[in-house]
């Protein structure tokens, strides 16, 4: 066989299950051909074009379990507002902004009000001071509340008669629901155009490979979806459609019409907690009056696993709060009693967050094949002691946020995402966070984490043939090259994560991912053979 479209690698490190001491690939065409030794590949493929990796670290590409395209582009290119420790540099931020784009709407991202001395967010008033009667709409950092100026808010008929609504203070609900979608109409075909392409860039160049789309009528609409899904960018793209369906006809029609991978994703159960808006069975400690928010009634959440079910079509739902979780869980316990638990485990349901789970609940979603797709930079940013989480439910409910290790010992299949914009592209430091987790026996292990980074998200997305996401002969050339930095490979074998605690266990090492060791550096990214960046 012609060695002509082989690329051998070379002298690097090679994140391989089946060749722990590997140091060299060959790539033919899109597909991983072998793995060995730098003078064996030589050997073997005398003609392939060889590329020095000066000692790169080589592992397969990630897959972004939740995310929001167009949203996270908006952030890239336009006011972040994710760097304001106050009110007052907040406020500074849109001003600067606002100034350097004459005439034009502010659509902002990012503020976090939590960890303020003020404890508290601009209200309407001070946006109309910076503003005048300019459109402005600020998400809140969890995009569950936003800011929105007196200019934008008279945009948007019988506002004041929408749940959520607030005349000084941020918009939650359907208040919200309604400000974003108009806010969203104001933006040029052109500035959406480019913020997909530049969350696509950005999502390559930090070796992400494919991503899962959240969308929904409530996220972006159809319209940007389906833009979405036209992008050739190279990045693969599976969406989730968040709407609720009741049939297994409409769910069927759904999907023909949105071409999604299922009725899941940010179909939303409840909120945040940030925002408040995550819906609990016991008060906020930081708000005794409010329990959080609703938006899919329990009846609601059981028609619509029953009916994609029936369709054999993924379900899912964007659950926080302790009482989301419960009403899903109910949800799929009585459609297990009617259907089987083989009918709901065969359509690879999944729930989003998750963040507040029991181990029996836990358990029977392990036991029923339901996949939780899991924020670990959410206790990054929130967890510990004097973190948001605790804040606004007292330190000891608020330690039990996130239980990745749980998750994970009772069987539920795990996938990493960064929920983008909400928190950066930054898959390394969704491995590092799973690892480091606030709460103690809450963390898994460096393998479990990039695992469920990597093949966890293909496996998600229903993909099962046991070689995608990883580097064995046979499988897909989806890969990331590492600057050196990323792996000492001559330091001794216990100064590295290994995939195993036993020493004796030839396993291929992972990056030092400690609190305060430095990140890899993304030099190249490769989807099916073909170059997406570097």
């Amino acid at each position: 066989m012609s060695d002509t479209s082989t690329t051998l690698l070379v002298n690097g490190r090679v994140h391989s299950p089946t060749h722990p001491d590997a140091t060299a690939m060959a790539v033919r065409g899109d597909v991983v051909a072998w793995l060995g030794s730098d003078d064996v590949g030589r050997s073997l493929f005398p003609g392939a074009d060889v590329e020095d990796l000066d000692g790169a670290f080589v592992a397969p590409g990630f897959v972004d379990s939740h995310i929001h395209l167009t949203a996270t582009g908006l952030t890239l290119s336009g006011l972040d507002l994710r760097a304001a420790r106050s009110r007052a540099q907040c406020i500074q931020l849109v001003t600067d902004y606002a100034a350097a784009h004459p005439g034009r709407p502010v659509w902002g991202h990012g503020w976090d009000e939590s960890s303020w001395p003020e404890n508290g967010p601009p209200s309407t008033a001070d946006l109309d001071a910076v503003l005048g009667d300019r459109p402005a709409y600020l998400s809140r950092v969890d995009v569950h509340s936003a800011l929105a100026s007196t200019g934008l808010r008279r945009l948007v008929a019988d506002l004041p008669a929408a749940v959520g609504f607030a005349p000084d203070r941020p918009l939650t609900g359907n208040a919200h629901h309604l400000v974003r979608a108009v806010a969203r109409d104001l933006l040029t075909p052109e500035q959406l155009g480019d913020a997909r392409t530049a969350a696509l860039r950005a999502a390559a160049a930090a070796g992400i490979v494919a991503v899962h789309e959240c969308a929904g009528p409530e996220i972006g609409g159809l319209d940007d979806w389906l833009q979405l899904r036209a992008l050739d960018h190279g990045v693969e793209v599976t969406g989730y459609w968040g709407e609720a369906v009741s049939t297994p006809a409409r769910a069927r029609a759904l999907i023909e019409e949105t071409g999604a991978r299922g009725l899941a994703g940010d179909l939303f159960v409840d909120g945040a907690l940030g925002s408040r808006t995550a819906w609990l069975h016991e008060p906020y400690a930081d708000a005794a009056d409010r329990f959080g928010t609703c938006y899919l009634d329990p009846d609601a959440i059981e028609a619509h696993v029953r009916a994609c079910t029936e369709a054999e079509v993924t379900a899912g739902f964007h659950v926080i709060g302790d009482a989301a979780v419960s009403a899903v869980v109910t949800a799929f316990e009585r459609v297990v009693a009617q259907l089987g638990a083989v009918a709901v485990a065969r359509c690879g349901h999944r729930l989003e967050h998750v963040e507040m789970v029991t181990a029996e609940q836990a358990a029977q979603l392990g036991r029923w094949g339901v996949i939780a797709s899991v924020q670990p930079n959410f206790d990054a940013l929130w967890g510990g002691t004097d973190g948001m989480y605790a804040r606004r439910l007292g330190a000891e409910r608020g330690s039990r946020l996130n239980p990745l290790a749980l998750l994970a010992s009772q069987g539920v299949p795990l996938a990493l995402g960064s929920d983008a914009p909400v928190t950066g592209l930054d898959p390394w430091g969704s491995v590092r966070a799973a690892v480091n987790h606030h709460t103690p026996g809450s963390a898994v292990s460096a393998r479990a984490a990039f695992a469920a980074a990597t093949r966890g998200g293909w496996r998600a997305a229903g993909v099962h043939d046991g070689k995608t996401g990883t580097l064995v002969p046979g499988a897909p050339a989806s890969y990331a090259v590492w600057e050196s930095g990323a792996l000492d490979v001559h330091a001794p074998r216990d100064a590295v994560q290994r995939w195993s605690t036993d020493p004796r266990a030839r396993v291929p090492a992972l990056p030092r991912l400690g609190p305060n060791d430095a990140l890899p550096r993304c030099r190249r990214t490769v989807h099916r053979g073909a170059v997406i960046h570097g």
